[in-house]
C-alpha cells in the first residue's frame, strides 16, 4: 500500500478546497500541523477507510466514509489521520463543515464497530461486520447485496478482534454455505440478502 503525506492547499474560510483524487489502494496522511482550524475532509466520490497513524494503535480503523460524509480533521489525534481509498476516491481536504445536522459519521462508525467487537463469538462478529458494511456502503443488485470493495483478511481480523488465519477460515465457511461470494476478477463481495437480514445487531 503506497503512503504519502498530503499537504492540503491553503484556503480561506468559505472557499472550497481543491479536490484530491486517490487511486484504489493508496493512503495519505493528513498531518496534524497542516489542518486549518475548523475545517474538515469531505468525500465526494468513492469509499474511504479512516485510520489512526499512531504506532501504538497499529492502524486502528476509525470509520468508513462515503460520498457526503465529513470528517472533522482538527479534532483527531495529534499525529493526524490517515485516509485509504477502498475504491477510487475523490475528496476535499479542507471543506467547510456543515452545521446543524447533528450527525457525525466517524462517531457513528466507531460506536457500531465497538458494538461488534463486544459480540461473544468471532463468527458473530464477522457476520455483523459484513452486514454492517453492505448495509451502509453497498447496494442490492438482483439476488445479492453487493459491497464495492474488499478488505484483507488481516484488516477484517483487526476489526473483529481475531487473527488473519481465523478470519480466512470463517470466510471460507461462509462461502461454502453460499452466504457470500467473492467474484473472480472483481474488486467487491456479494452477500446473500437473507443472511444480511439475520446478522447480529441488524435490527438494532
Amino acid at each position: 500500500m503506497a503512503f504519502s503525506l498530503l499537504k492540503p492547499p491553503g484556503v480561506q474560510r468559505g472557499e472550497r478546497a481543491s479536490a484530491v483524487r486517490l487511486p484504489l489502494g493508496q493512503s495519505v496522511l493528513l498531518s496534524a500541523g497542516m489542518r486549518p482550524e475548523g475545517s474538515c475532509l469531505e468525500v465526494l466520490e468513492g469509499v474511504a477507510r479512516v485510520y489512526c497513524p499512531c504506532e501504538e494503535t497499529e492502524g486502528m480503523t476509525l470509520a468508513f466514509l462515503q460520498p457526503g460524509d465529513q470528517l472533522r480533521t482538527d479534532r483527531l489525534c495529534s499525529e493526524g489521520v490517515c485516509v485509504e481509498a477502498l475504491t477510487p476516491l475523490l475528496f476535499c481536504s479542507a471543506a467547510e463543515p456543515r452545521a446543524g445536522d447533528g450527525f457525525d459519521a466517524v462517531n457513528e462508525w466507531t460506536l457500531q464497530l465497538l458494538r461488534i467487537r463486544h459480540l461473544g463469538q468471532a463468527e458473530q462478529r464477522l457476520h455483523a461486520l459484513l452486514a454492517l458494511l453492505v448495509n451502509r456502503l453497498g447496494r442490492r443488485c438482483g439476488g445479492w447485496c453487493d459491497l464495492p470493495f474488499r478488505l484483507t483478511h488481516e484488516r477484517i481480523g483487526e476489526l473483529i478482534g481475531t487473527t488473519r488465519v481465523t478470519t480466512t477460515r470463517m470466510m471460507s465457511r461462509f462461502r461454502q454455505a453460499e452466504c457470500l461470494e467473492v467474484p473472480s476478477g472483481e474488486s467487491g463481495l456479494r452477500l446473500a440478502p437473507h443472511w444480511v437480514e439475520r446478522a447480529p445487531l441488524a435490527a438494532a
